[in-house]
């Protein structure tokens, strides 16, 4: 997030800071100022609340962070919606009468929440505590590459155990049970659940970076890439028979875990479930579209 915030101090924030607190000096003749992870283009009226000002940064990463994870639901979940997920799901005898809008109006709820519970995550990661780096040079080309597996395998068995951990019958009412009320979900389910839930299946991610080396525009990446695949995984897809059916967690193995509750925990890899003995094999006569062909 702190290249982010750069990204829109340089382009935009600096020029809307200075106009809601204008400091009302001038710089002198240096083109550029420096942050600590930057080096910044600097405009020529400032504000009185320069960029490392830390109730500017909240606010900036709050606006952005809004902005930003609405972005990617509607665009995401509105794609997999339109050209993937199969409308005739929405005749099975579980799904709910208004789900796609209550499933958009759940999502919105959770969004400021879960915005403010993870704020100091980011916050962090902007005052240079994190191990995010800038040079590919410094880890070198080998570590990049090995990084993103690396990433998705922490991050995947991190999640395995929260979620499981969110299953446990002491706070499964109050803060997983929401999300499980799309028994067949639509992708705009993706995020609708307890902020709360949100938030500790997202943990994995912000620890990640404060334990290991990662670049900063491939966390950017990843970070798109995880909405994309809870997104994906919520489209009730159950095609089978694939190579990696057995390796990676996809919308199949997922629609289970709707529909079965307790199988099925992972977010991108089958292994954590097989280890944990949580795992089901999605099955073509499991496919919950066999009950809204028997109503035709």
């Amino acid at each position: 997030m702190d290249l982010v915030l750069h990204l829109a101090d340089d382009y935009l924030l600096d020029k809307v800071w200075a106009r809601l607190l204008p400091l009302g000096d001038y710089l002198g003749s240096s083109p550029h100022a420096t942050t600590s992870n930057f080096t910044s283009i600097s405009y020529t009226t400032q504000s009185a609340w320069p960029r490392d000002y830390i109730p500017r940064q909240i606010i900036s990463l709050s606006v952005i962070t809004l902005i930003g994870i609405h972005c990617l639901y509607f665009v995401f979940a509105w794609l997999s919606y339109r050209y993937i997920f199969n409308h005739d799901m929405m005749r099975h005898p579980r799904f709910l009468e208004n789900q796609v809008k209550m499933e958009i109006e759940s999502s919105l709820r959770a969004f400021p929440v879960m915005t403010l519970l993870t704020l100091p995550w980011f916050q962090a990661e902007v005052m240079g505590y994190s191990k995010l780096y800038d040079n590919v040079d410094d880890y070198g080309w080998t570590y990049l590459v090995l990084s993103v597996p690396l990433f998705l395998l922490f991050t995947d068995y991190g999640i395995y155990w929260v979620h499981r951990l969110l299953h446990h019958p002491s706070i499964y009412k109050t803060f997983h049970k929401p999300h499980h009320k799309w028994i067949i979900p639509t992708p705009f389910s993706s995020h609708a659940f307890h902020p709360v839930d949100g938030y500790l299946q997202s943990v994995p991610y912000h620890t990640f970076i404060f334990l290991f080396p990662l670049q900063r525009w491939l966390y950017l990446g990843l970070f798109v890439f995880v909405n994309f695949w809870t997104i994906l995984i919520h489209d009730s897809d159950m095609v089978t028979g694939h190579p990696l059916e057995k390796v990676i967690n996809g919308p199949a193995h997922h629609t289970l875990h709707h529909l079965y509750f307790t199988v099925n925990y992972g977010q991108y890899f089958t292994w954590a479930d097989r280890v944990g003995g949580s795992y089901r094999q999605p099955e073509s006569c499991l496919d919950p579209m066999l009950e809204v062909k028997k109503l035709q």
